[in-house]
């Protein structure tokens, strides 16, 4: 008797999908049902029936689990899978995966764009040439100083696919990049091709012109930005930070910025997401701010869904890959 497809749900697709791709590859898994948004209530009632549910930011627990029994599989529609309860999907033997390295390009790419706009600031000249350039007394003006990168100490902290990646870009813009990680070793050829040193996070906080942050968020790399480490920075540093938004400590990088130990930040992630109004870098100077949007191009997203459909099919076949519990 052949094998009822796998009734899937997904929870919260519209990041994923906003309109501008399809989602054929998970389709052709099994009984697909697509929701944009999904409260926790409404999540129990629409994953009811489900064998499968996929998932980028809405929970999936003890809660809903006790109310969707059928469940076997959650799938996390992105690389981080802290929304999940591994402890209750472990209990009922819920087999959880997410989707490792389909962005990397793309958020090294956004990374290097922060920090192309701090040191040009583009878009800020962009923002009102119209207005200012006409007016102008002379044939051209800037929005404050401009910045060269080559010949610049970069720091990178954390040496992981993104973190060589961003790297690569640093190097093709004539910067001498150092690097701190916690494992050297392990990188050492990676380094040597690439044309990375190896330092201690002192070493990188206190000699770089610019730093880019690519390191996990753990209890060792929370505010890792923040406290003593402020007073080690060289004065006048550029800030760039894609990897999670408590890698900084948000209140001690404001006041950086305000007295002009951190020249310019560019962040994409902060604490809470959304974040609430009186986030002090929402109001600090010399900042750029973008939604979380590094790992959004087209193509990152296209990867995405052909590898999140994978998974599924990989693990009604028997074979799961990308495993996280």
């Amino acid at each position: 008797m052949e094998q009822a497809p796998p009734k899937i749900v997904v929870l919260d697709g519209v990041t994923t999908n906003p309109g501008d791709v399809d989602w054929s590859p998970l389709e052709a898994v099994g009984d697909v049902t697509i929701n944009d948004r999904s409260t926790p209530d409404q999540a129990e009632e629409r994953a009811a029936t489900a064998t499968a549910v996929m998932t980028n930011k809405v929970p999936v627990g003890e809660d809903l689990l006790a109310q969707c029994p059928s469940i076997v599989y959650a799938g996390v529609l992105a690389t981080g899978f802290n929304q999940i309860d591994l402890d209750a999907c472990r209990r009922r033997g819920v087999t959880v995966t997410n989707i490792p390295a389909y962005s990397t390009e793309s958020t090294a790419q956004h990374a290097f764009a922060l920090l192309l706009e701090l040191t040009n600031r583009t878009g800020r000249i962009a923002a009102n040439s119209a207005e200012r350039w006409p007016a102008s007394k002379d044939f051209s003006y800037t929005e404050g100083a401009m910045t060269e990168l080559d010949g610049l100490t970069c720091g990178v902290v954390g040496f992981g696919a993104i973190g060589k990646a961003f790297c690569r870009r640093a190097r093709a813009f004539g910067m001498k990049v150092v690097a701190h990680t916690a494992d050297p070793a392990k990188h050492e050829a990676a380094a040597n091709e690439i044309g990375v040193t190896f330092v201690s996070l002192d070493e990188l906080l206190s000699t770089s012109d610019a730093i880019s942050l690519h390191c996990p968020l753990t209890d060792d790399t929370k505010g890792l930005i923040g406290g003593g480490n402020i007073g080690k920075l060289k004065k006048g540093v550029l800030l760039v930070n894609t990897g999670r938004g408590p890698l900084l400590d948000e209140a001690d990088v404001a006041e950086a910025l305000r007295d002009g130990t951190i020249a310019q930040a560019g962040v994409d992630v902060l604490s809470t997401e959304p974040p609430s109004k009186d986030n002090p870098l929402l109001s600090a100077p010399n900042i750029v701010v973008t939604p979380h949007v590094a790992w959004a191009t087209r193509a990152a997203r296209l990867r995405l869904i052909d590898i999140a459909a994978d998974n599924v099919r990989s693990f009604f076949a028997g074979e799961p890959k990308n495993v996280v519990s």
